[in-house]
Protein backbone atom coordinates (compact mmCIF):
# COMPACT_ATOMS: atom_id res chain seq x y z
CA UNK A 1 0.00 0.00 0.00
CA UNK A 2 1.53 3.27 -1.13
CA UNK A 3 0.14 6.19 0.85
CA UNK A 4 3.30 8.31 0.74
CA UNK A 5 2.39 12.01 0.42
CA UNK A 6 -1.32 11.17 0.09
CA UNK A 7 -3.66 13.53 1.92
CA UNK A 8 -5.90 11.61 4.31
CA UNK A 9 -8.74 13.20 6.30
CA UNK A 10 -10.05 11.25 9.29
CA UNK A 11 -13.11 12.23 11.31
CA UNK A 12 -13.48 11.09 14.89
CA UNK A 13 -9.69 11.21 15.03
CA UNK A 14 -9.27 12.15 18.69
CA UNK A 15 -9.37 8.58 20.06
CA UNK A 16 -9.94 4.91 19.35
CA UNK A 17 -10.12 3.78 15.74
CA UNK A 18 -9.56 7.29 14.38
CA UNK A 19 -6.39 7.78 16.41
CA UNK A 20 -4.96 4.38 15.46
CA UNK A 21 -5.82 4.98 11.81
CA UNK A 22 -3.89 8.25 11.90
CA UNK A 23 -0.85 6.43 13.29
CA UNK A 24 -1.04 3.68 10.66
CA UNK A 25 -1.40 6.13 7.78
CA UNK A 26 1.48 8.22 9.16
CA UNK A 27 3.68 5.10 9.26
CA UNK A 28 3.07 4.82 5.52
CA UNK A 29 4.05 8.43 4.87
CA UNK A 30 0.59 9.96 4.45
CA UNK A 31 -0.12 13.60 5.30
CA UNK A 32 -3.02 13.85 7.72
CA UNK A 33 -5.98 16.06 8.47
CA UNK A 34 -7.43 15.08 11.84
CA UNK A 35 -10.99 16.16 12.59
CA UNK A 36 -12.86 15.83 15.88
CA UNK A 37 -14.61 17.98 18.48
CA UNK A 38 -11.84 17.87 21.11
CA UNK A 39 -9.05 20.27 20.11
CA UNK A 40 -6.83 19.27 23.02
CA UNK A 41 -6.91 15.58 22.09
CA UNK A 42 -6.19 16.40 18.47
CA UNK A 43 -3.16 18.47 19.48
CA UNK A 44 -1.84 15.56 21.56
CA UNK A 45 -2.10 13.19 18.61
CA UNK A 46 -0.47 15.71 16.28
CA UNK A 47 2.50 15.90 18.67
CA UNK A 48 2.70 12.12 18.75
CA UNK A 49 2.80 11.95 14.94
CA UNK A 50 5.74 14.35 14.60
CA UNK A 51 8.14 11.40 14.77
CA UNK A 52 6.87 10.19 11.39
CA UNK A 53 7.90 13.43 9.62
CA UNK A 54 4.54 13.89 7.91
CA UNK A 55 2.34 16.96 7.68
CA UNK A 56 -0.46 16.94 10.26
CA UNK A 57 -3.28 19.46 10.34
CA UNK A 58 -5.90 19.36 13.09
CA UNK A 59 -9.35 20.90 12.86
CA UNK A 60 -11.95 21.05 15.61
CA UNK A 61 -15.36 20.31 14.08
CA UNK A 62 -18.61 18.61 15.10
CA UNK A 63 -19.51 16.66 11.95
CA UNK A 64 -23.17 16.50 13.00
CA UNK A 65 -23.35 20.25 12.29
CA UNK A 66 -23.48 20.83 8.54
CA UNK A 67 -22.40 24.45 8.83
CA UNK A 68 -19.28 23.43 10.75
CA UNK A 69 -18.46 20.76 8.15
CA UNK A 70 -18.91 23.30 5.36
CA UNK A 71 -16.56 25.72 7.11
CA UNK A 72 -14.02 22.98 7.81
CA UNK A 73 -14.05 21.67 4.25
CA UNK A 74 -13.67 25.16 2.82
CA UNK A 75 -10.58 25.77 4.96
CA UNK A 76 -9.09 22.38 4.03
CA UNK A 77 -9.72 22.74 0.30
CA UNK A 78 -8.26 26.25 0.24
CA UNK A 79 -5.06 24.73 1.62
CA UNK A 80 -4.88 21.42 -0.26
CA UNK A 81 -7.23 21.78 -3.30
CA UNK A 82 -8.38 18.20 -2.71
CA UNK A 83 -7.91 15.21 -0.45
CA UNK A 84 -7.00 11.69 -1.55
CA UNK A 85 -8.73 9.63 1.14
CA UNK A 86 -11.72 10.51 3.31
CA UNK A 87 -12.26 8.31 6.36
CA UNK A 88 -15.69 8.87 7.91
CA UNK A 89 -15.11 7.38 11.34
CA UNK A 90 -16.97 9.67 13.76
CA UNK A 91 -19.76 7.84 15.55
CA UNK A 92 -21.30 6.84 18.88
CA UNK A 93 -24.17 4.86 20.38
CA UNK A 94 -26.64 5.30 23.21
CA UNK A 95 -27.87 2.04 24.72
CA UNK A 96 -31.52 1.59 25.58
CA UNK A 97 -34.87 0.45 24.25
CA UNK A 98 -36.68 2.67 21.77
CA UNK A 99 -39.44 3.33 24.30
CA UNK A 100 -36.91 4.62 26.83
CA UNK A 101 -34.72 6.73 24.54
CA UNK A 102 -35.76 10.30 23.82
CA UNK A 103 -36.27 11.46 20.25
CA UNK A 104 -33.28 13.77 20.72
CA UNK A 105 -31.10 10.79 21.69
CA UNK A 106 -32.20 8.84 18.64
CA UNK A 107 -31.72 11.82 16.33
CA UNK A 108 -28.27 12.62 17.72
CA UNK A 109 -26.94 9.20 16.69
CA UNK A 110 -28.26 9.58 13.16
CA UNK A 111 -26.92 13.14 12.93
CA UNK A 112 -23.35 12.11 13.79
CA UNK A 113 -23.13 8.57 12.45
CA UNK A 114 -25.03 9.03 9.20
CA UNK A 115 -25.48 12.69 8.34
CA UNK A 116 -21.95 13.51 9.49
CA UNK A 117 -20.74 11.11 6.79
CA UNK A 118 -23.11 12.63 4.22
CA UNK A 119 -21.96 16.19 5.01
CA UNK A 120 -18.29 15.26 4.61
CA UNK A 121 -18.87 13.38 1.36
CA UNK A 122 -20.97 16.18 -0.12
CA UNK A 123 -18.26 18.74 0.65
CA UNK A 124 -15.21 16.75 -0.47
CA UNK A 125 -16.55 14.63 -3.34
CA UNK A 126 -16.65 17.44 -5.96
CA UNK A 127 -12.90 18.04 -5.65
CA UNK A 128 -12.25 14.28 -5.92
CA UNK A 129 -14.36 14.15 -9.08
CA UNK A 130 -12.44 17.08 -10.53
CA UNK A 131 -9.13 15.23 -10.28
CA UNK A 132 -10.74 11.83 -11.04
CA UNK A 133 -9.20 10.04 -8.08
CA UNK A 134 -9.80 9.36 -4.41
CA UNK A 135 -11.27 6.87 -2.00
CA UNK A 136 -14.00 7.18 0.61
CA UNK A 137 -13.84 4.82 3.59
CA UNK A 138 -16.94 4.73 5.77
CA UNK A 139 -16.52 3.05 9.16
CA UNK A 140 -19.74 1.26 9.98
CA UNK A 141 -20.24 -1.89 12.07
CA UNK A 142 -21.57 -5.40 11.80
CA UNK A 143 -24.64 -3.64 13.23
CA UNK A 144 -25.15 -2.43 9.64
CA UNK A 145 -26.41 -5.96 8.93
CA UNK A 146 -28.15 -6.93 12.18
CA UNK A 147 -30.95 -5.00 13.85
CA UNK A 148 -30.30 -5.53 17.56
CA UNK A 149 -32.45 -4.78 20.62
CA UNK A 150 -30.97 -2.04 22.77
CA UNK A 151 -29.12 -0.34 19.93
CA UNK A 152 -31.89 -0.07 17.33
CA UNK A 153 -31.14 3.60 16.59
CA UNK A 154 -27.41 2.92 16.26
CA UNK A 155 -28.14 0.01 13.93
CA UNK A 156 -30.39 2.27 11.87
CA UNK A 157 -27.57 4.78 11.39
CA UNK A 158 -25.19 2.04 10.25
CA UNK A 159 -27.78 0.39 7.98
CA UNK A 160 -28.21 3.84 6.42
CA UNK A 161 -24.45 4.27 6.03
CA UNK A 162 -24.10 0.93 4.24
CA UNK A 163 -27.07 1.57 1.95
CA UNK A 164 -25.87 5.07 1.08
CA UNK A 165 -22.36 3.74 0.38
CA UNK A 166 -23.66 1.02 -1.91
CA UNK A 167 -25.75 3.46 -3.93
CA UNK A 168 -22.90 5.96 -4.10
CA UNK A 169 -20.45 3.28 -5.24
CA UNK A 170 -22.69 2.52 -8.21
CA UNK A 171 -22.94 6.23 -9.03
CA UNK A 172 -19.16 6.63 -8.97
CA UNK A 173 -18.35 3.72 -11.27
CA UNK A 174 -15.62 4.66 -13.77
CA UNK A 175 -14.93 8.01 -12.07
CA UNK A 176 -11.68 6.92 -10.39
CA UNK A 177 -13.22 7.25 -6.92
CA UNK A 178 -13.76 4.22 -4.69
CA UNK A 179 -16.16 3.66 -1.80
CA UNK A 180 -15.56 0.99 0.83
CA UNK A 181 -17.31 0.34 4.14
CA UNK A 182 -15.39 -1.19 7.06
CA UNK A 183 -17.69 -3.15 9.38
CA UNK A 184 -16.06 -4.50 12.55
CA UNK A 185 -17.56 -6.42 15.42
CA UNK A 186 -17.13 -5.00 18.94
CA UNK A 187 -13.96 -2.90 19.26
CA UNK A 188 -12.09 -2.09 22.48
CA UNK A 189 -12.40 1.70 22.51
CA UNK A 190 -14.09 4.39 24.62
CA UNK A 191 -17.22 3.76 22.52
CA UNK A 192 -18.78 2.13 25.60
CA UNK A 193 -17.92 5.01 27.95
CA UNK A 194 -21.37 6.53 27.44
CA UNK A 195 -23.35 6.30 30.71
CA UNK A 196 -26.07 4.24 29.01
CA UNK A 197 -23.63 1.28 28.83
CA UNK A 198 -22.94 1.23 32.60
CA UNK A 199 -24.78 -2.05 33.14
CA UNK A 200 -23.25 -3.73 30.10
CA UNK A 201 -20.17 -5.99 30.17
CA UNK A 202 -17.38 -3.86 28.72
CA UNK A 203 -15.85 -6.14 26.08
CA UNK A 204 -16.35 -9.68 24.87
CA UNK A 205 -13.39 -12.06 24.46
CA UNK A 206 -13.78 -11.75 20.69
CA UNK A 207 -13.60 -7.93 20.63
CA UNK A 208 -11.05 -6.29 18.35
CA UNK A 209 -8.28 -3.81 19.05
CA UNK A 210 -8.42 -0.36 17.43
CA UNK A 211 -5.18 -1.20 15.64
CA UNK A 212 -6.76 -4.22 13.94
CA UNK A 213 -9.58 -2.05 12.61
CA UNK A 214 -7.15 0.71 11.60
CA UNK A 215 -5.20 -1.76 9.46
CA UNK A 216 -8.47 -2.81 7.82
CA UNK A 217 -9.17 0.85 7.05
CA UNK A 218 -5.83 1.11 5.24
CA UNK A 219 -6.72 -2.00 3.22
CA UNK A 220 -10.11 -0.48 2.46
CA UNK A 221 -8.51 2.71 1.12
CA UNK A 222 -7.04 0.61 -1.70
CA UNK A 223 -9.86 -1.89 -2.12
CA UNK A 224 -12.41 -2.28 -4.93
CA UNK A 225 -14.80 -4.00 -2.51
CA UNK A 226 -17.96 -2.41 -1.13
CA UNK A 227 -17.61 -3.82 2.38
CA UNK A 228 -14.84 -5.32 4.48
CA UNK A 229 -16.20 -7.16 7.51
CA UNK A 230 -13.74 -7.88 10.31
CA UNK A 231 -13.04 -10.50 11.33
CA UNK A 232 -13.80 -12.06 7.94
CA UNK A 233 -15.40 -15.10 9.55
CA UNK A 234 -18.34 -12.88 10.56
CA UNK A 235 -19.21 -12.52 6.87
CA UNK A 236 -20.54 -16.06 7.18
CA UNK A 237 -22.92 -14.94 9.92
CA UNK A 238 -24.16 -12.07 7.74
CA UNK A 239 -24.73 -14.52 4.88
CA UNK A 240 -26.62 -16.85 7.20
CA UNK A 241 -28.81 -14.03 8.46
CA UNK A 242 -29.64 -12.86 4.94
CA UNK A 243 -30.20 -16.39 3.62
CA UNK A 244 -32.03 -17.93 6.60
CA UNK A 245 -33.50 -14.94 8.48
CA UNK A 246 -36.35 -17.01 9.92
CA UNK A 247 -33.76 -19.18 11.65
CA UNK A 248 -31.04 -16.69 12.62
CA UNK A 249 -33.08 -13.62 13.63
CA UNK A 250 -34.93 -15.29 16.55
CA UNK A 251 -31.64 -16.56 17.99
CA UNK A 252 -29.91 -13.17 17.79
CA UNK A 253 -32.98 -11.27 18.95
CA UNK A 254 -33.46 -13.50 21.99
CA UNK A 255 -29.81 -13.21 23.01
CA UNK A 256 -29.65 -9.41 22.86
CA UNK A 257 -33.16 -8.95 24.29
CA UNK A 258 -32.09 -10.95 27.32
CA UNK A 259 -29.24 -8.51 27.91
CA UNK A 260 -31.54 -5.52 27.46
CA UNK A 261 -34.07 -6.91 29.95
CA UNK A 262 -31.28 -7.59 32.46
CA UNK A 263 -30.07 -3.97 32.34
CA UNK A 264 -33.60 -2.70 32.99
CA UNK A 265 -33.85 -4.81 36.15
CA UNK A 266 -30.63 -3.37 37.62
Amino acid sequence: MDFKNKIVLITGASSGIGRESAIEFAKHGANLILVARRQGKLDEIADELKKFNVTVLVYSCDVSKKDQVKQMSKAILEKFDSIDILVNNAGFAIYGSVIDLSIDEIESQMETNYFGMVYCIKNFLPSMLSKKSGHIVNVASVAASFGLPGIASYCASKFAMLGFSEGLKHELKNTGIGVTVVSPIMVRTNFFDHPSFEQMPRFSPTSLSSKTVAKAILRAANSPRLEIIIPSVVRGAVWMKNTFPYFINPIIGKSFKKQLDATKKN
